[in-house]
This record gives structure tokens, sequence and C-alpha cells, in this order.
């Protein structure tokens, strides 16, 4: 399967927004989307007002991006969230902040959602004590999400213990230790800090 491997600030400038795919510099100076606020490329200053499908399929993207899923991973968590019962939209959000990476990121435990992933492929974690090396593994409510004892020794993790507890949204809870934590709930759209508009992406897929 295919995967951008080019530079992630040129999504975040193709978005329009911060996408947060580089942890703190996010939050500096040193962010493309401050210095560079229109899209990439040749034209990407002269480019014309968007039609309502481009409005439609740049959120859906922005989404996809944030979470460093493909088009068919997308789509299949779109069929998913269509299947449950409530607001397709806020189903799909929920889905996609239950991905084990992102909550590697929500606990802290990342400084980004990528570095979130590679921690995960690399076996740092575990899931009800059983180590778990794939991202998009679903936690569910009661499940405690841990970082191994072999790991725990990285210098990335010694700062996380010596540092103080992060901001967790309401569906999450942090260990003593800061390196284990357990997800209380399925998160709500208001528990999703997201500047995501998800009816627009109901209404491209609904096309």
């Amino acid at each position: 399967m295919s995967r951008y491997t080019g530079p992630v600030c040129r999504l975040c400038r193709r978005e329009g927004t911060k996408l947060f795919l580089k942890g703190d510099r996010c939050y500096t100076n040193k962010c493309s989307v401050g210095r560079r606020a229109y899209p990439p490329g040749q034209h990407g200053q002269g480019r014309k007002k968007a039609s309502e499908y481009g409005t439609q399929l740049r959120e859906k993207q922005k989404l996809r991006r944030i979470f460093g899923v493909h088009e068919a991973q997308f789509a299949r968590y779109f069929s998913i969230a269509e299947k449950k019962r409530g607001v397709t939209g806020e189903n799909l959000l929920a889905v996609l902040e239950m991905r084990l990476d992102n909550v590697a990121y929500r606990l802290g435990l990342a400084e980004s959602r990528p570095q979130g992933r590679q921690l995960v492929r690399h076996g740092h974690f575990t899931v009800n004590g059983k180590k778990v090396s794939i991202p998009s593994y679903v936690v569910r409510p009661g499940d405690e999400i841990a970082v191994r004892q072999s790991s725990r020794s990285m210098e990335h993790f010694k700062a996380i213990m010596e540092s103080a507890a992060p901001t967790l949204p309401a569906w999450l809870s942090l260990g003593e230790d800061h390196l284990s934590g357990k997800v209380l709930s399925v998160p709500s759209r208001d528990q999703i800090d997201l500047d995501i508009q998800e009816h627009l992406i109901v209404e491209l897929y609904s096309k």
C-alpha cells in the first residue's frame, strides 16, 4: 500500500490549517502554515474559489490526513460509522479517535499522531496487558493502554514520566506513572476538539 513520504507541512498548507503532524514544531514560529498561508505549488496563490464538491472533498482530505489513513481505510471507517446508531458524521470521528495510535497521542505518550503510529508499529504499547503493534487497532471503553516495561527505559518515555501530566479529553484517564491510561467511554462530539465539519463529508459520500 502506498504511503505519503513527502514533507508533511505541505499537507497542512494544502488544507489551509494546522493538522499538527509535526508535534511541538506546529506550535512555534517555524510552522509553515503561519509563514506561508497559501496552498503549495506553482499556482498556490492563484487558486479560484472552491465549488461545493471541492469544499466537501477538502474537508474529507483534511480529516483523512489528520489521522494518516488511506482512502480505502477511510471509506471503510465511513461504512462502519454509517451502520452505527446515531449521527454518521459524529460516529466517524469517534471511530477515528479510538484508533490506538491516536489514543497514544491523546494520552500524551506521543508528540503527534505520526509519532504515535510509529511507536505502536515498533511494539512499545500493550492493550489490556497484550502487545499490540497495529496502529489502526480500535480500542473499546474499559481498555487499558500502557507502555511496555521493556520500553520504559527509552529517553522518550523517561521524559514523559518526569513531565507534568497533560490535559486529557474527558473520555480518557491517565495513570499515576504517566505511561498508562484507560478508555472511559466512546468520545462524544463535544469531547473531540477537531475543527472539522463532518456533515460535509457525509454529504460527499451520499452522492
